[in-house]
């Protein structure tokens, strides 16, 4: 019995790793490393602080990576051993399903610990210090304001979008000024245009090359007259996230804690701040009941196809993530109780899979 436990635990646990790994890549890129990736291919940033990027990331996407590949590998390996008719040979043994996969479930509720360390504290906090080092960056090196195909709304009173970035050269320029209502005052367009830095005034200078657009006077604009270059000024970042608090979504446990206390006793309703508290708590939970869905589904599945599990592994997560959105969509509604409904999934996993399980342990 010990020998089929350290085999199926092997298999579990080989697929796991995979499955993470397949994640985080996925993951990672689909993140906002590709805005570094992106700077990296322009020359604007070296290897070392993309390589420090992704370790700072890697904590954040292993939230949902972990869960994720906990789901896919009990779908993937009891999918083939279904298949293999390995399970029909433990069965014929005398052996129960439940004893069977006994290590296993012990194995989601390690994960379910490790899950809880970054969701409760390593990932916020990588998060945040993510977000601090782009910020020394674009401080440090200011062009780094200005990305391909984004529009920038970070500097004050501007909206500006650039197609292509090539060394000091840009295509397909969009530059907008606001007035203070948040109304655009000057509209410019430009096919191309040069960035240069000014040190001495610690401006960004913008030239917009055979520029067209105008001014608002009112709802009317007004042309502009031909040019062969218009400049404009960026100031430089001084924003500095060191000296603000961070978001909610970027608190630890501990953190928002304290800033629920705080809310209450000044009679502000916390219900965005219990949402968020409640979510990373429960999701630490989810390879719990993924395992104890993925478990029985790979069985009644009989596949061994990869794309297979990965299919149905998607669609279970996004199930589960619903609820989840549901409760961030009411956390200004305390009536409807939001920060109960992230725990939803769980119970809901944790019993569907749980009767399957039963059912077919019956079955043997």
């Amino acid at each position: 019995m010990k020998t089929l436990h350290r085999y199926l635990a092997g298999q579990v646990l080989a697929t796991l790793l995979m499955t993470v790994m397949v994640f985080t890549f996925i993951l990672l890129l689909g993140n906002v490393l590709r805005e570094i990736l992106t700077l990296l291919v322009n020359g604007r940033v070296s290897l070392w602080l993309v390589a420090k990027a992704i370790v700072l990331l890697i904590p954040y996407v292993w939230v949902f990576a972990l869960p994720m590949g906990m789901l896919t590998a009990a779908l993937l390996t009891f999918g083939r051993f279904s298949a293999d008719q390995e399970l029909t040979a433990v069965r014929a043994a005398g052996v129960s399903l439940v004893s069977l996969v006994s290590p296993v479930l012990l194995l989601s509720v390690a994960l379910a610990a490790l899950s809880a360390l970054f969701n409760l504290q390593l990932a916020p906090m990588c998060r945040v210090a993510y977000k601090e080092m782009v910020e020394r960056l674009a401080k440090e090196r200011p062009l780094m304001l200005l990305q391909e195909g984004r529009y920038v709304k970070d500097l004050p009173g501007k909206v500006i979008y650039v197609g292509k970035i090539t060394g000091n050269e840009l295509h397909d320029v969009m530059y907008n000024e606001l007035d203070t209502n948040g109304v655009t005052k000057l509209y410019l367009t430009a096919a191309r245009g040069t960035v240069q830095v000014d040190e001495t005034n610690r401006v960004i200078v913008l030239r917009l090359i055979d520029p067209l657009g105008g001014q608002y006077q009112g709802p009317k604009l007004e042309p502009l007259g031909r040019y062969e270059w218009i400049d404009r000024t960026i100031p430089f970042p001084t924003q500095n996230l060191t000296t603000r608090e961070p978001k909610i979504s970027e608190m630890s446990f501990a953190q928002l804690r304290v800033k629920i206390r705080e809310l209450e006793q000044a009679n502000v309703d916390p219900t965005p701040a219990l949402v968020s508290l409640h979510r990373m708590v429960s999701f630490s939970f989810a390879s719990i009941g993924f395992t104890l869905v993925g478990i029985p589904l790979g069985i009644r599945a009989h596949r061994r196809e990869t794309s297979f599990g990965i299919a149905i592994a998607l669609l279970l997560v996004l199930v589960y993530y619903s609820f989840i959105i549901l409760a961030q969509a009411l956390e200004t509604k305390p009536q409807f109780a939001p920060h109960l409904i992230v725990w939803l999934p769980n119970f809901l996993f944790q019993a569907i899979g749980a009767v399957l399980l039963w059912r077919a342990n019956r079955g043997a």
